[in-house]
């Protein structure tokens, strides 16, 4: 099936019992059984207790599967939920290596939470392939990978990243978040595991917490299963519902977006006050030629640079559309400052290293119409910059 048909039929037969054609809410805690440790079998899964397995939440797991040409996918509570549970995959002396404009809260798990469990990690910059080669060592487990990155829109070459990991024979993650399954594909690229915040532009309406993990390696699979079902951060039927419903028109949705992103970036560029505009959709961006290779699209977030914090507050107090809000991915353009929202748990200085300084905005363009959008922020600048 083409990825659009798969939107509207992976993970929903219509109900096998009423034959209605919205899959149904399994809104239970517990299954009965027939007999003790012999669970109820429902499409190859056994039913025996929600946290283990839910038929909404397995509708989910196999539309994602799908929507990425793999053979597995599990859910999870949040994104975070799901990155918690890749480093599950670690011991005690392991290492990672990942990008230093990492997600903020990918960060902190990993430097206020595993590292008292004695795994490592080193940032680098995972552009460039030669840095990446310095980092690995021979206790290097797992090569983290975001592309586009969160907030500075860096394009990694997954491809030559993933060769040189394999040699290392340490793991490829690709956080996938920005870009969609429907923008590009890491698997076929040569990850290893796919993450996504589902509950970005997947769900795409701003009204669910959920994440995803995706593989097409049955034994990382059967492992990320374990500790699905033993440390238990699952998302609920509902919210696997909502997910399900908003999958339907990712593709639609991510058309839009890109548009809309595209208008946005190019109206950032031509203003002359602002001093970089971060968009791989702009033939300026210095991975505009890798993201044009591995992506559909260039999706939907723009960052840029204004000059301090202050001017910065005051940019944002004077739009009027664009809502100041963390989070992405919605119907409904959002603006945020990474420092003191979605970065804050980074240190200052490994902040301003990686390049995400005190004047950065990051947009999440919305579905609006673009005129608006531009008007907004071509208001809220004049008053800023006057």
């Amino acid at each position: 099936m083409k990825f659009s048909t798969k939107l509207i039929h992976s993970g929903r037969p219509a109900d096998s019992i009423t034959g209605a054609l919205t899959a149904p809410i399994y809104q239970t805690s517990t299954y009965s059984q027939e007999s003790p440790g012999s669970p109820r079998q429902f499409e190859g899964r056994g039913l025996s207790y929600a946290r283990t397995e839910n038929p909404t939440r397995a509708g989910l797991e196999n539309a994602l599967a799908s929507l990425e040409d793999a053979q597995y996918a599990l859910a999870f509570a949040s994104g975070l939920a799901a990155c918690n549970t890749i480093l599950n995959l670690l011991k005690s002396g392991d290492h990672v290596i990942a990008g230093r404009d990492l997600y903020g809260g990918s960060y902190r798990m990993f430097t206020k939470l595993y590292t008292k469990f004695g795994v490592e990690f080193t940032f680098t910059d995972i552009t460039d392939m030669n840095e990446i080669e310095k980092a690995f060592r021979s206790n290097t487990k797992i090569l983290w990978l975001e592309s586009p990155s969160n907030p500075l829109l860096s394009i990694v070459d997954i491809a030559a990243a993933s060769k040189i990991a394999k040699a290392h024979g340490a793991l490829i993650v690709v956080d996938n978040t920005f870009a969609t399954p429907y923008l590009q594909s890491p698997l076929k690229l040569g990850a290893d595991i796919i993450l996504h915040s589902t509950t970005k532009y997947i769900n795409g309406h701003l009204d669910v917490l959920s994440g995803a993990l995706v593989t097409n390696d049955e034994a990382i699979w059967k492992e990320l299963k374990f500790y699905q079902n033993a440390v238990g951060a699952v998302p609920g039927p509902q919210d696997c519902f909502l997910i399900l419903r908003g999958l339907t028109t990712l593709d639609i949705r991510m058309d839009k977006h890109c548009t809309n992103g595209k208008k946005v970036a190019e109206y950032l560029d031509g203003n002359k006050k602002i001093s970089r505009v971060y968009y791989p959709g702009l033939k300026s961006h210095p991975g505009h030629k890798i993201a044009a290779m591995q992506m559909k699209d260039f999706g939907a977030m723009v960052s840029f640079d204004l000059k301090d914090k202050a001017q910065a507050v005051t940019f944002l107090k004077n739009l009027k559309l664009f809502t100041l809000a963390e989070s992405l991915g919605g119907i409904k353009s959002l603006v945020c400052h990474p420092a003191t929202m979605t970065h804050a748990s980074v240190e200052p200085a490994m902040r301003l290293e990686a390049g995400i300084g005190d004047g950065l905005i990051r947009l999440s363009v919305g579905l609006e119409d673009p005129e608006d959008l531009v008007a907004d922020l071509d208001q809220a600048l004049k008053l800023t910059l006057s």
